[in-house]
């Protein structure tokens, strides 16, 4: 399979999971992505070898076609890629790891199951069929499978160490991640409701499991138990809107030339003036012009890092655009704390770099992430100057009408 192949397919800038196929339509590998154009676009990279290793590169060699299917939210692309590499069972997947490095979510066989996220050597050599109800997995990234088991407990509060009717309340019962039933609250039967809900969802049955619960909030509305119906309409909302920026990390590899996409982000000005800022994308080291934002700084006119605030913020909403792998801000300090402030206040977890001039305007040196500094630095220069470029034009061509 080449570059040509892959232009050719229009892949979306949606999640979703992707399937490397051989001849005779031989699964060969079976992924997950934030943005599926992106995430295939890196197995088309000059470094494929650093980046993946040698495998990885055999197998883009033997693929001879890729099919895709998009997911609404990358919670759902991670929870499929799961179900399919353990449906099928693809040699380069198997290759990569073994299954005693790959992660599991089991459901034990109690009366109040624990939901309990374990490795594979934990999972084959100190668990007994007997002790498991359901297992789901492989789950190829640890970190992407914990901070889903996060989102998903906000939803389905669920136990997982405390002992149950011990009359004691755990921490997690007392900030409403565990359903209470170490003091009672919740019994067996109803706690049974929040497994299979669970269960449906780790079992990719994203369909059934919403239509299910809307069917009981209609129920329990008509028998006037509102409270349930309160809950289960909290329960389906949190399903369709789910936030899963958390689990954009683990698609981010700092390695030259990775088919990265990089957001870089300028603001011009004149004494407070007119003041603009923009928003420029380099991908796989070009400058992507079609995907250049302008954006008129409404509040802080007269200030660089707060201009950038209100940028980024804004930008941020926009989850119809691709999220980046690497945030660049011109400027020093400032510029970079206020960056890094907004991310974390927005939940999302994306390397900032921030580039420091000297008196003649020329950059001095990068502060911020050193391993995208590293493996980027010259995508990271091309797009701080395309985004100095971009906004010094916008400006003066605003200047320029305002004085006529």
């Amino acid at each position: 399979m080449d570059r040509a192949y892959f232009d050719s397919l229009k892949l979306p800038e949606t999640p979703g999971v992707y399937i490397f196929k051989g001849p005779g339509k031989k699964i060969l590998y079976i992924g997950k992505a934030t943005s599926l154009r992106d995430r295939v676009r890196s197995y088309f990279a000059r470094d494929l070898d650093v980046t993946r290793g040698g495998g990885i590169v055999g197998m883009v060699a033997e693929a001879k076609t890729l099919e895709w299917e998009e997911t609404p939210s990358v919670l759902e692309a991670l929870i499929l890629e799961a179900n399919l590499i353990k449906r099928h069972q693809p040699p380069y997947n198997v290759l990569e790891k073994s299954n005693t490095s790959f992660n599991y979510l089991i459901i034990t066989k109690e009366a109040f199951p624990r939901v309990l996220v374990v490795r594979g050597r934990e999972l084959f050599q100190k668990w007994k069929d007997s002790e498991i109800k359901y297992t789901f997995g492989p789950f190829p990234q640890g970190s992407s499978l914990k901070e889903a088991v996060k989102l998903v407990r906000k939803i389905f509060p669920f136990r997982d160490s405390c002992t149950p009717l011990s009359r004691k309340p755990c921490f997690n019962a007392q900030i409403g991640l565990c359903p209470g039933v170490c003091v009672g609250i919740t019994s067996a039967t109803e706690y049974a409701k929040t497994i299979r809900s669970i269960k449906e969802l780790f079992s990719a049955q994203f369909h059934g499991l919403k239509t299910r619960l809307q069917k009981e909030m209609s129920t329990a509305s008509k028998s006037e138990d509102f409270e349930t119906a309160e809950k289960l309409r909290r329960q389906v909302s949190a399903l369709t809107h789910i936030r899963d920026v958390s689990l954009i990390k683990d698609e981010y590899r700092a390695a030259p030339g990775g088919g990265v996409r990089i957001e870089a982000y300028d603001v011009a000005h004149t004494a407070g003036s007119e003041t603009v800022g923009v928003m420029v994308v380099v991908n796989n080291g070009e400058a992507a012009k079609e995907e250049y934002r302008k954006f008129k700084i409404q509040t802080a006119t007269n200030n660089d890092a707060a201009s950038l605030g209100e940028m980024l913020e804004r930008r941020l909403k926009h989850t119809d655009w691709t999220y980046p792998k690497i945030i660049v801000v011109d400027g020093g300090t400032s510029q970079f704390r206020k960056a890094t402030s907004i991310l974390r206040k927005s939940g999302i977890q994306i390397p900032v770099v921030g580039v420091v001039k000297n008196e003649s305007h020329r950059p001095e040196r990068l502060i911020g992430d050193t391993k995208a500094i590293s493996a980027h630095e010259k995508d990271i220069l091309l797009a701080n100057s395309e985004a100095h470029r971009f906004a010094i034009g916008w400006h003066r061509k605003r200047l320029r009408k305002s004085m006529i």
